[in-house]
């Protein structure tokens, strides 16, 4: 949702930024994708940023993460960053991410559907939207344009956004999510709840498409000093 400037500094102001190991950005933690440093020495994505132990944090989109594991770049920051040589980072680091990302933003909005915090239904949607009570409006990528546009359309009447936010897959992934039948359109009707799924949309979406969302930033070429191991914890 669009945030006033005066909020954006106030959140600004109180929240704790991180910094990406490849690309030096700096960001809030939910901007942000934390890699967690296992037992064993083996990095994992921890994108509920729960894991215990210590971790770091990356910015970059899924080609870019495959570039930087390819090449050696992360486990060289990494190791920099954790002050370790012991660790081992696997090959298919960023399809398990993109998988991570994925599945907390499916369960979030399971989570989000049994506390009634949405609706789904064209009528119902529609209704809500034009009377001002949607909060983030949701279309499944397979939606027909003529019925995305119509809804996005009543939500701009309402005084919603200019339009809804694609979901990465179709129909199928997005009813199985909520625990519904042929879920096509979905309206976030509190507050909190939406802002709760669209920032894990945001992550999901921009980390298969940075041009998509808040990720990205610099190359993963690494333009820190070797000596920088900010974006630690």
């Amino acid at each position: 949702m669009r945030k006033t400037s005066n909020e954006t500094a106030e959140r600004l102001k109180h929240t704790p930024e991180r910094t990406c190991v490849l690309t030096r950005r700096k960001a809030a933690p939910d901007e942000l994708i934390r890699l967690a440093l296992g037992p064993d020495g083996t990095v994992a994505p921890d994108v509920r940023a729960r894991a215990p132990g210590r971790g770091a944090w990356i910015s970059v989109g899924k080609a870019q993460l495959e570039e930087a594991v390819a090449n050696g770049k992360l486990k060289g920051a990494l190791q920099r960053a954790f002050k370790t040589g012991e660790l081992s980072v696997p090959d298919d680091l960023a399809e398990r991410t993109e998988q991570a990302l994925r599945q907390y933003a499916l369960d979030r909005l399971g989570m989000e559907a049994r506390a009634s915090n949405l609706i789904n239904g064209t009528d119902k949607v529609e209704a809500a939207a034009r009377s001002g009570k949607v909060r983030l409006l949701i279309h499944a990528s397979d939606a027909a344009e003529d019925g995305t546009r119509a809804l996005d359309q009543a939500w701009r009447v309402g005084g919603g956004e200019a339009k809804g936010v694609i979901f990465p897959e179709d129909r199928t992934i997005l009813s199985l999510a909520l625990g519904r039948e042929n879920v096509v359109h979905v309206a976030l009707i509190e507050p909190a709840a939406a802002a709760r799924v669209n920032q894990a949309l945001a992550r999901w979406r921009a980390f298969i498409d940075p041009d998509a969302g808040f990720l990205g930033g610099d190359s993963a070429s690494g333009t820190g000093s070797a000596d920088e191991v900010e974006g630690t914890e």
